[in-house]
């Protein structure tokens, strides 16, 4: 099968490249690199050199008309769209990049899709904003969509284009409602990811910091788990919905640090902030749906996969350090 991975060179986006170079699909990859690593591809690259045409990347901003030509030449069966802002902080200092990347990127995509006859899009949506502060957890798909931040009102818009592309065309859909996605390539660097943050400050012995009182919940779901929805997504099944991705099961910002502390066997002393505005204070998504409709259950235990994180953190970081060195 022909695919083509929006944000491919981001942690979760060059898990699915390496995923479905594995099964022996094609892959495109498209990322601005506004995020993305380059070195996030390496085992893909390799991929591609052993099995030639297995393999494309193309530097694109997925707003411009550069990405219809993309999509024209490449002709995929089905687009993987991970390509988003998603820095809930940002997204509040700055609507506008929200939409422009978030809704038009999405429509631009669409369109290329639509007029290159693609068969379907799989959309990553995100179960920690779009349902905002429902009061009931574990929320599940018929929870009314009540975002609180930028970032989850542009991807509830971009869910609405999605609905109106496939009454208008020939063009499927399943979009998936992610939990707090974490595991190795996350950017401890970058605006989200609670996992990586907190693992590399406590690795490299910097102070820590939770937002709020610490009792704010998250449902942490690991980015293997998460590639497997993607996967089972991109056929027939659950067409035309929206399903929840992750484990059911909230965790506390703070007992995640009082884990991950305990892991890397480094004092448990979190500095505390005042919560920053547009996040969701309980998140826990309710995930029967993808496991009767797509056949999908999350298999990583949050300890395994907090090990897994840590370990890659800690090897990147000694990378880092020797660079310097040299």
């Amino acid at each position: 099968m022909r695919t083509l991975v929006t944000g491919a060179a981001g942690f979760i986006g060059s898990t699915l490249v390496e995923r479905l170079l594995a099964d022996g699909h094609h892959v495109s990859g498209v990322d601005d690199q506004s995020r993305g690593r380059l070195e996030n591809l390496s085992v893909a690259d390799q991929i591609g050199l052993s099995k030639p045409g297995s393999f494309s990347f193309h530097v694109c901003d997925i707003t411009t008309e550069a990405f219809a030509g993309i999509v024209e030449v490449t002709r995929p069966e089905v687009v993987f769209h991970l390509a988003a802002k998603v820095d809930v902080r940002a997204s509040v200092a700055d609507p506008l990049a929200s939409v422009h990347h978030n809704v038009y990127g999405t429509i631009n995509l669409l369109q290329a899709c639509q007029r290159n006859r693609v068969r379907k899009v799989v959309f990553a949506s995100s179960g920690g904003s779009i349902y905002g502060a429902t009061g009931r957890v574990p929320v599940n798909e018929q929870t009314p969509l009540d975002p609180c931040s930028p970032y989850g009102a542009s991807k509830a818009a971009a869910e609405l284009y999605l609905h109106a592309f496939a009454s208008l065309y020939d063009l499927t859909f399943t979009s998936l409602a992610l939990g707090n996605v974490y595991g190795p390539r996350q950017d401890p660097s970058g605006g989200a990811g609670v996992v990586s943050i907190f693992a590399a400050a406590l690795l490299e012995r910097r102070p820590t910091r939770i937002y709020g009182d610490g009792t704010a919940t998250r449902d942490f779901v690991f980015v293997a788990d998460v590639v497997d929805a993607f996967v089972l997504a991109a056929g027939q099944r659950g067409s035309g919905h929206r399903f929840n991705i992750g484990t059911g099961r909230p965790t506390s910002v703070r007992d995640l640090h009082t884990e991950l502390a305990s892991l890397l066997q480094r004092p448990d002393e979190p500095e505390f902030a005042p919560p920053r505005a547009g996040e969701t204070q309980t998140v826990a998504l309710n995930c029967a749906a993808a496991a009767s409709q797509l056949g999908w259950r999350p298999h990583t235990q949050l300890e395994t996969g907090l090990r897994l994180t840590a370990r890659w953190i800690e090897a990147s970081l000694c990378e880092r350090q020797q660079v310097v060195a040299g």
